[in-house]
């Protein structure tokens, strides 16, 4: 009788622990602060397994690549885990509802196969329950499985719309931002900074993408694992790009998009802070300097002629260090734990962006291929 009251007592335990875990990952839209929680581990493991594999590759492009698959495999090999966990919950139920009623004894297996069969709705009929709790349990098992089955359903669509309203921004970047993106290029691309016009309408557009991002980083962590279309792109770039940027503009003072630059750096940080917390639990003990000499010298020579441009000046400098120190180590813990490469501030030398790359220029140049439209064609 024990071991069917132990059997009955892990088989209750266990739905309560992945329906809870599921009801607060799929339906609840905020940050869960509890750190005991079943998906917690399984991101903690797998994730943890999926960076050796990763490391192990030798070639960056390969190595974006696999770690490119872990976000949707992860979330598919969640919902078979949770599947599982259900099936053989009740499958315990049972074993321990047929050994109470004292009836011919069926195995694990056979239960299992059973509680499988009941779960995903086959209604095969071969092996039915043999008292009336287990025939109970059979009902809400088939009612739990069509219910689970329809939220996973509803819960796809809702992740892939956020993942695709994320990446609009990030590829508007490329052309605003250089590939990859750097707050030298975006500052000197975006804006008419003596009149701060067409600035400052970019950068109301990211408060409210970093406001997008606070979102939908907190109802579903697992977008953080999702790559962008281009190995030097990503939302953790895009974010410390425009984190960069406002800090130039604040440390700098006085300037007309100073008023917007506060309020995007304030969402933007206050996304990076809130999503670094869901992944990374203290801070770094030592943070690299991304902004060395050398990458001083280059962001003030892309910036010279601009009303940003660094002074050499050491009041400015301490500004723009305070500035940088409330977001900076939160920026290099994220990206050390979802293996991401931060953006420079401004690269050495000039480079392509995505899109003036494609595959046939060369041979297109090779040929000599141009092809000019007559005007009354159009």
């Amino acid at each position: 009788m024990l071991p069917h009251v132990l059997a009955g007592a892990a088989g209750l335990a266990l739905v309560l622990i992945i329906v809870g875990d599921a009801f607060e990952t799929v339906l609840v839209p905020r940050r869960i602060g509890r750190r005991v929680r079943l998906t917690r581990y399984f991101y903690i493991v797998t994730w943890n397994v999926w960076r050796v594999l990763a490391l192990g590759a030798r070639k960056p492009a390969r190595r974006e690549g696999l770690i490119g698959f872990f976000g949707p495999m992860s979330l598919i090999l969640l919902l078979l885990c949770w599947a599982l966990g259900l099936i053989t919950a009740f499958a315990l139920l049972e074993l321990a509802c047929s050994g109470a009623a004292g009836l011919g004894a069926r195995s694990f297996g056979t239960l299992f196969y059973m509680s499988g069969e009941t779960f995903f709705t086959l209604g095969f009929g071969d092996i039915t329950p043999t008292t009336t709790v287990g025939r109970l349990l059979s009902v809400v098992e088939a009612g739990l499985g069509f219910g689970f089955l329809g939220t996973v359903i509803g819960y796809l669509p809702t992740m892939y719309a956020a993942f695709s309203q994320r990446e609009i921004e990030i590829s508007l970047m490329d052309a605003r931002a250089g590939s990859p993106a750097t707050a030298g290029e975006f500052l000197r691309r975006t804006a008419d900074l003596g009149h701060g016009g067409l600035c400052v309408e970019v950068l109301a557009a990211w408060e409210r993408w970093s406001a997008q991002l606070l979102e939908t980083h907190i109802s579903y962590p697992q977008l953080a694992y999702y790559r962008s279309q281009h190995s030097n792109q990503s939302w953790l770039a895009a974010l410390t790009t425009i984190l960069d940027s406002t800090a130039l503009i604040l440390a700098r003072g006085g300037m007309p998009q100073a008023a917007q630059a506060q309020l995007t750096f304030a969402m933007a940080r206050h996304a990076l802070v809130d999503i670094t917390q869901i992944f990374v639990r203290r801070p770094p003990a030592t943070v690299r300097d991304r902004l060395t000499p050398e990458a001083l010298r280059s962001l003030r020579a892309q910036l010279a002629g601009t009303a940003v441009s660094p002074p050499a000046d050491d009041d400015y400098l301490r500004r723009l260090a305070r500035l940088r120190l409330m977001y900076e180590p939160y920026a290099e813990a994220l990206a050390a734990r979802l293996m991401f490469t931060l953006p420079p501030w401004a690269h050495a030398e000039p480079r392509r962006d995505n899109w003036q790359g494609a595959p046939w220029d060369k041979l297109l140049s090779e040929r000599k291929v141009l092809v000019v439209p007559d005007d009354e064609h159009f």
